[in-house]
């Protein structure tokens, strides 16, 4: 997000923009249940609030299960939009899912709600805010040539091609050095280039009240680990057969979501369930960890972090709650 989305720029009253509340954090940080808290809260005061969801993984249809999507009980009452809207067979990019989110908030500010942004994939809420870089579709052959590339050999020729990308992201990354890498073979521009010419963001025309929840990372991680365990015994499995089933592409955002691929080793025997469990757990932590990193320094340093796992609503929102 660029400077000029800084709070003092977009956020604050009085400004004659409709508001819009984000809640964002990494996975199991506690944002969904603020979310519905603070709609409650507004709900008291008499305003509708519609909880609008920011996960890349909570917009399949597919994955109620894998991806926490809130439960009906959880919800509590407090509409909900873009949760398991795509179906799995069709990919949900960022660019897809901000122009479909900026028109759920445009409606919900049409019918005088306040929509609550909640999530953790920062592409998305960048998208969002800042606007989409104008990036031609990328020559299909050069897709598959680079999503063939074994990940050290990508790093490398991104290093080679686009050393100021590559400098940017960890030699682990894979899906966004495959993605620069893709970019700047098949247009001749590096992505930096392309993401300078960003247009269509909403920030500057909404009153932004944002809060960051950033939990002590090893009590995160801990419920991490016993959040996917839980997963496993209550409908994980079943999700992943019935993905399997339906024979889609393995490259699929769907097929590639945390504890996807780890389950689909157990249901076909290459490792035990315990394996599984472990698997999945490291790779949460592992997603955790980079949604913290990346809420800690991207999004504008004005904007509140909370390290608590006790949040109150009523003082964290208290501008929002007295408009």
């Amino acid at each position: 997000m660029s400077t000029e989305d800084s709070p003092e720029n977009v956020t604050g009253p009085g400004k004659g923009r409709p508001p819009l509340a984000l809640i964002a954090g990494p996975t199991a940080s506690g944002k969904s249940d603020l979310a519905v808290r603070l709609a409650l809260a507004l709900q008291e005061r008499g305003r509708k609030a519609v909880v609008v969801n920011a996960d890349s993984a909570q917009v399949y249809a597919d994955l109620a299960v894998l991806s926490a999507r809130p439960t009906a009980e959880e919800m509590r009452g407090i509409e909900h939009r873009l949760f398991g809207a795509w179906d799995g067979a069709q990919a949900c990019s960022a660019a897809d899912w901000a122009q479909a989110a900026g028109r759920e908030i445009g409606a919900i500010h049409q019918a005088g709600g306040v929509p609550i942004l909640v999530g953790g994939t920062g592409l998305y809420i960048r998208t969002l805010l800042d606007g989409i870089a104008p990036i031609p579709p990328i020559d299909p052959e050069v897709r598959r040539s680079v999503r063939a590339m074994p990940l050290d050999e990508a790093y490398t020729a991104l290093r080679s091609e686009d050393p100021t990308r590559a400098a940017a992201l960890a030699p682990a990354d894979a899906s966004r050095i495959a993605r620069a890498l893709e970019v700047v073979r098949s247009t001749g521009r590096p992505i930096s280039k392309w993401q300078a010419q960003r247009s269509g963001g909403i920030a500057d025309r909404v009153d932004i009240h944002p809060a960051i929840l950033l939990p002590e990372r090893e009590a995160l991680y801990e419920r991490c680990d016993a959040r996917f365990a839980s997963m496993l015994g209550t409908g994980a499995i079943g999700e992943v057969e019935a993905l399997l089933a339906r024979d889609l592409a393995p490259d699929l955002p769907v097929m590639r979501a945390i504890g996807v691929p780890e389950i689909v080793g157990y249901l076909r025997s290459e490792w035990s369930l315990e394996e599984a469990r472990m698997r999945g757990a490291q790779a949460t932590r592992n997603y955790a960890k980079r949604q913290f990193t990346w809420l800690r320094h991207q999004p504008p340093q004005d904007w509140p972090r909370i390290a608590s796992n006790h949040f109150d609503e009523l003082e964290l929102f208290k501008t929002l709650l007295q408009m």
